[in-house]
């Protein structure tokens, strides 16, 4: 560990965050990094800081406090480092374990792809987990979103975040193109077209169990009751539909006394409705055109049946699987119109990269948009907590953007570090003066009597109603 990184001086009154035993030890004065963010992440986390120390004061009266140590990636890293993300800062977070980040530019002409891409990849953050939960008050175009509250678990290092891909009509993608149609599609009947620009999605069976793993440990720990796999397995069978498959083995294998699937319920449920049921009437029951079906598919039906009652009817029947987590999975496009009409049904999600990119804006739509919704990147031994939103430079400096994601990161930081009263504390100050419709621009336009206060203002009234 250094004493300085970016030429700034490691903060002496506070202690680095250490990890051992796959437990983190947070001291009662942890030294966190953090990135300020372009654009409005000035305005941002002037406010937001503000709030996090308020909370972190009135929570432990003084017995805590953190050390803020700023490093720099974004507009602010090139201006000082002509880079955009400079190497100590990366081992800053490394070092320090737990990081906090506003808003960053996306680099134009080339260098570097994403900031926050990169960061991700570099230290291994393979969750990105991203709570959505309606806040009374908030204006929503939906008419029950108070039944929005999932937790949303997207793959970070696989998939098209991976980022491989060749532009149309570069060599490189003529050559790549001829092999695949003549090699590995046999110069069959389906065959890319020459003009096409190719990008390569690979899921493997490491990056998906692990974050499996991360969303049930989630849903064990905050007592949540489902947790659903969502993919699109239907037409993406040896990638998407690898993800289904490869979740439900991860989850049998890891979790057998805490989880049901959701085949395996209507399993034991029949069993349970008719103890004298037999597997061929069980098996027609959970596959209703099974008498159509080959011979080949029928044996396999009953098979299944036979091996959920022999392995784990004793544990899970007689209605003991209701107390279990049940997992189950989606397809991708039913989900988005499922999280729209019975959100309630659903609580933790686990996604490939893209599904959840999309998954997790539609959801957070419902509850006040991106500048509403906090985001975490979360590693074995990382946490790095950051606003879901731009950096929308045309308000920078102004002082009138809602910085909600942010400090609702920061309350999700708490969590992790295991500070949970200073995370209740910044949530429920947000939600009493959302209700009390003292809000930025952006949520008093869209509500009827508000009082519209600049960020700094909405930091001051948050304080205020926070109630230790």
């Amino acid at each position: 560990m250094k004493r300085e990184y970016n030429g700034n001086a490691v903060p002496v009154d506070g202690k680095a965050i250490e990890y051992v035993g796959q437990e983190f030890k947070v001291p009662d004065n942890p030294i966190i990094p953090f990135i300020e963010g372009d654009g409005t992440g000035r305005d941002i986390w002037k406010a937001s800081r503000r709030v996090f120390d308020s909370a972190v004061e009135k929570a432990y009266g003084g017995k805590r406090k953190v050390a803020w140590f700023e490093v720099y990636a974004g507009e602010k890293a090139f201006n000082k480092f002509k880079q955009w993300l400079p190497d100590e800062t990366v081992e800053a977070i490394r070092d320090f374990r737990v990081g906090i980040k506003g808003p960053l530019t996306t680099p134009v002409g080339g260098g570097i792809r994403s900031i926050n891409v990169a960061l991700r990849q570099i230290l291994d953050l393979y969750a990105c987990v991203r709570p959505v939960r309606y806040l009374k008050g908030v204006p929503s175009p939906v008419k029950h979103p108070e039944r929005m509250d999932i937790v949303i678990f997207r793959e970070n290092t696989e998939d098209v975040y991976i980022g491989i891909e060749w532009k149309s009509g570069t060599p490189e993608v003529k050559k790549l193109i001829e092999f695949l149609n003549t090699e590995m599609l046999g110069g069959g009947p389906k065959q890319i077209r020459l003009d096409s620009g190719v990008g390569i999605k690979p899921i493997s069976p490491t990056g998906t169990k692990r974050l499996v793993r991360r969303a049930i440990q989630h849903a064990i720990l905050h007592k949540r009751k489902i947790v659903t796999l969502v993919h699109k397995g239907n037409i993406q069978k040896f990638t998407e539909g690898a993800f289904r498959d490869w979740g439900y083995e991860l989850a049998t294998q890891e979790f057998r006394n805490e989880i049901v699937t959701e085949r395996e319920s209507w399993i034991i449920d029949n069993r349970d409705r008719n103890p004298q049921i037999t597997i061929e009437q069980n098996a027609a029951l959970i596959e209703p055109g099974i008498d159509q079906g080959t011979d080949a598919f029928r044996k396999a039906a009953h098979a299944e049946v036979k091996a959920v009652l022999d392995a784990i009817y004793a544990t899970h029947g007689q209605g003991k699987w209701k107390q279990k987590i049940m997992v189950n999975d989606r397809i991708a496009d039913s989900i988005f119109q499922q999280v729209v009409t019975r959100a309630d049904e659903y609580q933790v999600l686990a996604t490939p990269n893209l599904n959840g990119d999309y998954i997790s804006d539609a959801c957070a739509g419902q509850i006040g948009g991106l500048g509403m919704a906090p985001g975490a990147n979360i590693g074995d031994g990382y946490g790095c907590f950051e606003a879901t939103h731009g950096t929308a430079p045309k308000y920078a400096d102004k002082d009138v953007i809602n910085p909600s994601s942010v400090m609702l990161s920061g309350a999700m930081m708490f969590d992790f570090m295991g500070w949970p009263e200073a995370g209740r504390l910044i949530e429920d100050g947000i939600e009493r003066t959302i209700g009390q419709k003292r809000v930025t621009y952006d949520l008093e336009r869209l509500m009827e009597g508000g009082t519209k206060l600049s960020t700094s203002e909405f930091a001051t009234a948050i304080i205020e109603n926070m109630k230790a």
